[in-house]
């Protein structure tokens, strides 16, 4: 996390620690959880983020469903503290192992929350398709269906990027709608296509104009890649695109290497014949210009099955939280606003558009009040 973005959540956290005293547990746990995610370093931040720490144990599992079994970690607190909470991860290679995740649930089940976390096969490959809030209903149910995991017949939903859209969706469905106790969505969608619409042209529902960034514009060319290359070059662009995420996500961790990875992809992208060369050249120059205007006639196509958006799809009884980052360029705040206004006559819904997060990750300026309100929701979440 940047400096400034430390002294301001430590600016925050004097103001909503204070407010913790007066306001009670549930504030406090609120505050913990946040002090965790955003990883404060102190005296102070290390005391708050102790408040009913818990140690955890974690296993693998497999879950199955009617897709298949699919790989699964739980994460089980020795103390437990509310309903087992199903976490699922954005759409990335790494799935159930990306730290980002990782780190949440264990945020999450050092405050007492067990967490399973199922690995949809589509996530890994960078697809969006109805398969994934089907494997999340079944993991959900997997996970009520043992007493251990659900004594009160209830669980929670949470899921990051477009797996939070698809949380809604699941949490909708007949065989959750009633045991279902909260759902999560990190920085999600409301209608896929509209997302997708914006990041091949920039042009969000009120008529401005954000750029998108480049990430979700890639993803989309990988799922259409058949529909612009002919049969025998699919296979390669496919292959250079995916050394190109890979590389993107080692910049996180590891920059020599993601250069070396970048360096592969444009390799590759020499090797390719036209036009996959050329597509590929957008990619590695992040071309987002050139490159959304061919995806854009593809992704209402593509996107058109109601159950991969929750504005299209039955809506949960159960409450909503809807969790944004104010800048998000990937999956627009604007998204969880008008998710919101879909919801709001059939269930409770709690939506924050916050500059302390980017696209779901903590990671941005803000002042106290922007603390006091991150603490907030999350008090409110944790406490259903």
């Amino acid at each position: 996390m940047k400096r400034a973005t430390r002294w301001t959540l430590w600016a925050g956290l004097v103001a909503v620690l204070g407010a913790g005293l007066v306001l009670g547990t549930e504030w406090l746990r609120g505050l913990s959880f946040v002090v965790r995610a955003a990883g404060l370093e102190g005296s102070v931040p290390r005391a708050v983020a102790g408040f009913q720490h818990s140690l955890f144990e974690t296993s693998e599992l497999r879950v199955p469903t009617r897709h298949g079994e699919v790989r699964a970690r739980l994460y089980r607190p020795r103390v437990v503290r509310g309903h087992t909470v199903v976490l699922t991860s954005g759409v990335h290679a790494g799935g159930i192992d990306e730290p980002r995740l990782v780190k949440l649930a264990q945020d999450l089940a050092t405050g007492g929350q067990p967490v399973l976390t199922p690995e949809p096969p589509d996530l890994l490959r960078y697809e969006i398709t109805p398969r994934i809030p089907d494997v999340i209903e079944d993991a959900a149910l997997w996970a009520l269906s043992r007493e251990e995991l659900a004594p009160q017949g209830k669980v929670d939903l949470f899921g990051i990027s477009f797996s939070g859209g698809l949380s809604v969706v699941a949490a909708g469905r007949p065989a959750l709608r009633d045991k279902v106790s909260s759902t999560l969505s990190f920085g999600g969608h409301g209608d896929l296509p509209r997302v997708l619409s914006f990041l091949c042209s920039g042009v969000l529902p009120d008529g401005s104009r954000l750029a998108p960034h480049d990430y979700g514009v890639v993803i989309i060319l990988l799922n259409v890649a058949d529909r612009l290359v002919p049969p025998e070059q699919v296979e390669s662009l496919r292959q250079g695109i995916l050394t190109f995420l890979r590389a993107s996500h080692q910049t996180q961790h590891d920059g020599a290497l993601a250069e070396r990875t970048f360096a592969e992809a444009r390799a590759l992208q020499g090797q390719m014949p036209e036009p996959a060369s050329t597509l590929m050249g957008y990619v590695n120059t992040r071309n987002v210009a050139a490159l959304g205007p061919l995806l854009l006639p593809f992704v209402q196509s593509f996107a058109a099955d109601p159950s991969m958006s929750p504005a299209r799809s039955p809506p949960p009884a159960s409450p909503v939280y809807l969790l944004h980052g104010a800048g998000d360029t990937v999956i627009p705040a604007m998204e969880s606003v008008l998710l919101a206004d879909v919801l709001r006559p059939h269930t409770e819904v709690h939506q924050l558009s916050t500059p302390l997060i980017s696209h779901a990750e903590v990671d941005g300026k803000a002042g106290a009040m922007d603390m006091v309100r991150m603490v907030g929701f999350w008090a409110n979440l944790l406490d259903e």
